[in-house]
């Protein structure tokens, strides 16, 4: 596709984005997006975040986080932190994790998130998953953060603060490189855990980290 062409394409998309959020607002004045980010990886928290776009606010650059490449992100991050009308994160540690399972952890934190905002949404647009213990109208929508322009901007504020908290835990555990694959299941992640065991940051409940071959005398 020529770059002309591309760059009429993602500004089409982009609008799309704010446009079905702002055919909410007709209805739910105050709409909150939630996102989540490391489900999958094998170490480290999983981080959730909540964020309130005010209306007729684009924000360049603002898709689903996987898709921005990282220098990128931090810059339409920090565009999401200046211009959102509020922002809320939260948060659950490999410890909490392996305690109540990831799928419950991963909604307690969204759970959190929602109570970081420090004001009372109308109406939650959440990516794939329903919160009945928040008293505030839902709206589940696979894929959000390719249909909502507030739930886009949720990915990528979880993505960031996520991955930050995965480079700060490098500096704790540099043995394993955590600045490189975020906790993800990599080759040569896994082969760290082989070589060393998991560290306290390893979620033991997941079979990938249990199913290790460990070293040779290797005490927890």
């Amino acid at each position: 596709m020529p770059p002309e062409h591309r760059r009429r394409a993602c500004r089409k998309t982009l609008q799309a984005l704010f446009l079905h959020d702002e055919e909410i607002r007709r209805k739910h004045p105050v709409v909150a997006g939630l996102d989540e980010a490391g489900r999958g990886p094998l170490a480290g928290p999983v981080v959730a975040a909540a964020v309130v776009l005010p209306p007729g606010i684009v924000i360049e650059g603002l898709r689903d986080s996987k898709k921005i490449a990282e220098k990128q992100r931090k810059e339409v991050f920090w565009n999401i932190v200046r211009h959102a009308a509020a922002v809320g994160v939260g948060m659950v540690s490999a410890e909490e994790i392996d305690r109540l399972n990831i799928l419950r952890s991963t909604k307690r934190a969204m759970e959190l998130a929602v109570d970081d905002l420090g004001i009372r949404p109308d109406i939650l647009l959440i990516d794939a998953l329903g919160l009945p213990h928040i008293d505030i109208e839902q709206h589940s929508i696979i894929r959000g953060e390719s249909a909502s322009a507030s739930i886009a901007a949720a990915s990528v504020v979880a993505k960031v603060v996520r991955d930050d908290i995965m480079i700060d835990c490098h500096v704790k555990y540099p043995a394993y490189n955590f600045k490189a694959h975020k906790g993800y299941s990599t080759i040569e992640h896994m082969e760290l855990i082989r070589v060393h065991g998991p560290c306290p940051i390893h979620r033991k409940s997941f079979s990938r980290v249990t199913d290790v071959q460990l070293p040779l005398g290797y005490e927890p």
